[in-house]
Parts: C-alpha cells; structure tokens; sequence
C-alpha cells in the first residue's frame, strides 16, 4: 500500500472539513455497520469515523475521489459487504497494494445497484440542494446590495449635516462602520456564490465520469443501459429496428498472461477504436466490463449488424500488433460476436440474454466469428 506522510493529518481533515465534520476518533469503529446506540453524539461519531476511514482509503491508495470510488469505499467500511471489505484487506497487503486498476476490476464484480442508487439519489439531493441556496444566496446579495446604496446616500446627507453637532457626527461614523460591514458581508455572499458554482460544476463532471469507461474512453455500463431503455420506449411508440450486440476479445487472458496487464490494456483500446468507428448517432458501442463490449444499432437489422461487426472483426484480424515494450508480436487479435433483433423478444432484458448466448454459440463454433440469435 502506498502512503503519504502528510495523508493522515491535514487532507483528511480538510475533507472532513469540507463536509460539515470534524476528524473523530483515531479510525473507524470496530463495527461501523452496526447501529448505534440511538444516542445523537454516538451517531454523529460513527459518521464521522466512516468518512475518515474512507478519506484515509482514498488518499493513502491515490485513489480518484470519483462515484465508484467511494461506493467501493463505503460498501467496504461501513460493514454493508463483508465480502468486499475481506478482500480490500487481503490485497492491501500485497506486494501490489491497492491500485485504481484493481478497484476498476472489483467495480465491475461488485455490481452494486443499490449503492449506485443511493449515490445517485444523495447527488440529486446535493444538485437540489445548491440550487435552492443559490436562489436564496442571490436574493441575499441583492438586498444587501440595495440596502448598502440606500445607507451610503443616507450617509453622505449626514455628512453633510456634520456642522449641526457632535450627535450627528457620530451617527456618520456609525453608519460609515454600518456600511464598511455590509460591503463585507456583500463580497462574503459573493464568494459562497462562486464557490456553489464551482461545487455545481465539480458535481456535473462527477456525473460525466460515471458514465465513462477511464481506460477506453467510451460509455461504460450503467450509461448503455439508460440509452438503451431510451430507444426501446422510442421504438415501441415509433416502430423502427433496433438490434444489440455483444462482443468479447478472443482468448484475452492469454494476453494478459503472456504481455502483461499494460498490454492488455492497450489492445482493448484497439478493440474500443476498431468498433467505434462504426459508431454514430444510430450505433452506440460501450465498455460491457472486463474484455466486453456492447453495441446498439438503430435502424439495422441483426443480419445487417452481423455484416458491420463481421468487417470491423476482419479489418482487424489483419493488424499486426507488436508489444512496445519487448517488441514481441501480440499474433492475431479477434474478437466474437452475438446479435439479436430488441423487439423479437418480449422485454428487452431477454434481448440481451440472447445476444449474450449467441456470443457463447460463437466461441464454442471456434471464436473470431458473429453469430445471430
């Protein structure tokens, strides 16, 4: 595992910080999944036990402070999956400690909907949130932007009226102090504005990177299948054709084992760029998981699909990739595919376990071939 001097002081604490928290305690309870004890002090002390825990998880590790970060976190400190936390705990002492790479690969094992879920909805609770304060913030700011002109004309009459004696004089310097703390107040209401903007932008490309594959670029998962339900309630109100489509490297692990886990990764970049230049507005390919891609074409029938992915598999079973680093030849890469027509089956989710099966037919048939369900 790899650690800082500074990570367990100062970051920590400024995270905690940051969201409304002080560091308590010197780690995470025992069993910080269990309920407290209904006492409000104890609770907020195990709160705030896990969000120093999951603090100290990232920042020791170089973690991204991204959603799935923190839902591997959470789920491995707050005692909700067991299992998690036992591995977390076995790789972190490890010659290879815990690494963003491994977290990406438990990411897709884990699979948790639930807490995407209730990630998504805290992210939806935080937008509404800062937009309900950004409202009131700006109302704030124009009142007392009203009232510090309204005082600074008051102001100058008085100044005026200085002559007719002491009592008068004090009350300019009175409101002269008045009007120095409004502007104050004015520029501090100005910068909590900035920074909900800045929060609100953070938050949106947070919920950009949720949806994308770090590695290739392209949508991963959870981002198909909401573009995937979109176009099936398209096509049941305005009949069109929609086939999907799953693809698998050919004999991936071999890679691995032979080039290592860098080489492995770049020929699924290739893999990535090689079916998303058939992409467009009506063919949208993603990250499945693992060596997994899945594809959905608008407006293409499986047969049509079939001969897509069939040139796209040729083009590059005739590259010729060599490692970079030992200059040794990758051989052929090819991938299998499986294709079924979305509205030949009762519900989509059944679209996608026939396409899944015709993939299988593919290996099992010999791999670097297409199959249609």
């Amino acid at each position: 595992m790899t650690t800082h001097a500074t990570s367990s002081g100062e970051p920590v604490g400024r995270l905690l910080g940051w969201l409304g928290l002080r560091p308590g305690g010197s780690g995470i309870a025992a069993d910080p999944g269990a309920p407290p004890d209904g006492n409000p002090s104890r609770v907020r002390q195990v709160r705030a036990d896990l969000i120093e825990a999951i603090g100290r998880f990232l920042l020791d590790n170089d973690l991204d402070v991204s959603p799935a970060n923190l839902v591997i976190a959470h789920g491995a400190f707050s005692g909700s999956n067991p299992r998690l936390a036992r591995q977390v705990a076995a790789r972190a002492v490890t010659h290879g400690g815990v690494t963003q790479q491994w977290i990406d690969e438990i990411c897709g094992e884990e699979a948790d909907p639930k807490g995407q879920a209730d990630l998504d909805r805290l992210m939806a609770k935080l937008e509404t949130n800062l937009e309900a304060f950004q409202t009131r913030s700006k109302a704030a700011h124009q009142m007392t932007r009203d009232y510090g002109s309204e005082l600074e004309e008051h102001l100058t009459d008085l100044e005026q009226l200085q002559k007719t004696g002491q009592i008068v004089s004090n009350l300019a310097d009175l409101a002269k102090a008045m009007l120095e703390r409004t502007r104050k107040a004015e520029d501090e209401m100005r910068k909590s504005e900035d920074e909900a903007k800045s929060l609100r932008r953070n938050l949106a490309r947070a919920k950009r990177d949720a949806e994308v594959d770090y590695l290739t670029g392209l949508p991963n998962r959870r981002a198909f299948e909401a573009l995937f339900d979109r176009h099936y309630r398209e096509g049941k109100e305005t009949p069109f054709a929609l086939s999907v489509a799953f693809c698998d490297i050919d004999n991936f692990k071999a890679i691995n084992d032979i080039h290592g886990h860098d080489a492995g990764d770049r020929v699924l970049k290739v893999i990535a760029d090689t079916l998303a230049q058939i992409s467009n507005d009506n063919c949208h390919v993603a990250r499945h998981g693992g060596e997994e891609f899945v594809m959905l074409f608008r407006g293409l029938t499986p047969r049509e699909v079939a001969k897509k992915l069939d040139d796209a598999r040729e083009r590059l079973a005739d590259r010729r990739l060599i490692n970079r680093k030992t200059d040794q030849p990758f051989g052929v890469i090819t991938f299998s595919g499986g294709v079924a027509d979305v509205f030949g089956y009762p519900e989509p989710r059944a679209a996608l376990k026939a396409a899944d099966e015709a993939l299988f037919r593919a290996k099992q048939a010999g791999r670097n071939r297409i199959e249609i369900a």
